[in-house]
């Protein structure tokens, strides 16, 4: 990689590094923000370290949020943007995997570099003194490695969170995670337990919507998944046996994150959807391998490790109805294919194509043409449906359940969305039924 001469620092940062120098202090952009801009990326946001205390920094910008004070750092808000500012420092011991009992200032930016996690997160910039890049980090990104600042020991027992960032980045990058740092991960994986399922919920979705999810594989090898995901870990060593499938059922979940898109609820399906297999094998007398029932155990696993990672309702509803139903048999008919966005709800259903076509792309090749087929068919008939405005759900009736208390004399209660829900069944066997006047004539009988 070329001698880095300039980064283009955005005219905020400059003036707060500018700022910040001419009142007698050392700035510098620092870590991810340095790091994408050596690899020609746009950083998502810029931190900045220096050599003066917070409250120095308190004392030479008007607006500024205490985020950390008591760790060094304090937030700048200029134009609306927040800058997190904060002190060199050398961490004291760590004393829960994640926390040092003390945190000590320093006027020495070496000192600080060596406290972060990764070469290519320990450079600093600035416009007077160029790049400072004490570990490498710039030939690091060259090899494409991901390696500690240090002893990788020291820096995994400091924070254990730094392991799955270490396979996060190389799923986010593409790179090798170089032997010493990967030998440290499988020494210290078991520490894992005692940091928060936030932070660990974070990490993991960072890295299944990376454009290598596969990577997770790494996870897995370095004793990662036996701690945060041990589920997954039976999944790897279970084999499909089975002429639809060429893959363990680890192998194969795998392989479908990669052939869909890198959304987080569409990633996450496909890193549930076969998850509970391992509990439904069976062999028939011919040797092969069949899981009858799988969906509906995947999806009580994915709420049950959803849940356990502290994931949002709203994502556990999509995830663990889209696993639920990934493999439902659907008759390739109008009046069916009604049915059943009815039965799955018409805001599941249309990721449905993407997930099936996933789980098919990461099976073997047998009978593939004729699912794709079916495929495209279920597709083609759903589209028409939502084209034509057939209805399928309550909401879309010609009739409300006030409708039914004021015109049919239907008392209020429980009776009428037990009407509205049999009102609801005739139009989907026939939409021509979705009127007002003859859904009202209906419930008068």
């Amino acid at each position: 990689m070329s001698p880095i001469r300039q980064i283009e620092l955005p005219e905020d940062v400059k003036q707060i590094i500018k700022t910040i120098t001419e009142a007698g202090y050392e700035a510098y952009a620092v870590g991810g923000c340095i790091r994408d801009s050596v690899l020609g990326r746009i950083p998502e946001d810029y931190d900045i370290t220096t050599s003066a205390k917070p409250l120095q920094i308190k004392e030479l910008f008007s607006h500024t949020i205490d985020t950390g004070i008591k760790h060094g750092t304090v937030t700048i808000m200029l134009h609306g943007t927040g800058y997190e500012v904060t002190t060199y420092r050398i961490d004291g011991e760590y004393e829960d995997c994640r926390h040092p009992k003390e945190v000590i200032f320093t006027s020495n930016l070496i000192e600080d570099l060596k406290r972060r996690d990764f070469t290519i997160n320990a450079m600093a910039y600035n416009d007077e003194q160029g790049l400072v890049d004490p570990f490498d980090g710039t030939g690091d990104l060259e090899k494409r490695v991901i390696r500690c600042v240090g002893n990788p020991i020291e820096r995994f027992t400091e924070d254990a969170l730094r392991m799955m960032r270490a396979v996060r980045f190389s799923a986010q990058l593409g790179y090798e995670i170089e032997e010493e740092t990967a030998a440290a991960i499988q020494v210290l994986a078991p520490n894992l337990k005692n940091i928060s399922a936030e932070r660990i919920q974070t990490e993991l979705v960072k890295l299944v919507t990376s454009p290598h999810p596969d990577y997770l594989r790494i996870a897995y090898e370095t004793g990662i998944t036996k701690v945060i995901l041990p589920e997954f870990d039976v999944c790897m060593t279970t084999n499909q046996n089975h002429p639809h499938h060429c893959y363990t059922v680890g192998e194969h979940i795998l392989h479908s994150m990669c052939e869909i898109r890198p959304d987080k609820v569409l990633r996450l399906t496909m890193l549930f959807h076969d998850i509970g297999k391992p509990d439904t094998i069976t062999t028939d007398e011919n040797g092969i391998n069949h899981f009858h029932g799988h969906p509906e155990i995947s999806a009580a696993y994915a709420q049950k490790i959803m849940r356990r990672l502290k994931f949002d309702n709203k994502s556990i509803y999509y995830v663990t109805n889209l696993v639920r139903y990934h493999d439902v048999r659907i008759e390739l008919s109008k009046k069916s294919v009604r049915r059943a966005v009815n039965k799955i709800g018409d805001d599941i259903f249309p990721l449905l194509f993407e997930v099936r076509e996933a789980d098919t792309l990461a099976q073997s090749r047998y009978k593939r043409q004729e699912k794709e087929q079916d495929l495209a068919k279920l597709k083609e008939i759903y589209e028409d449906i939502v084209a034509n405005r057939e209805c399928v759900s309550l909401k879309q009736l010609a009739v409300t359940g006030s409708d039914l208390i004021r015109e049919a004399g239907i008392p209020e209660g429980p009776q009428v969305g037990v009407k509205l829900k049999e009102l609801l069944a005739l139009v989907i066997e026939d939409p021509s039924r979705n009127t007002k006047e003859y859904l009202l004539s209906v419930a008068k009988q």
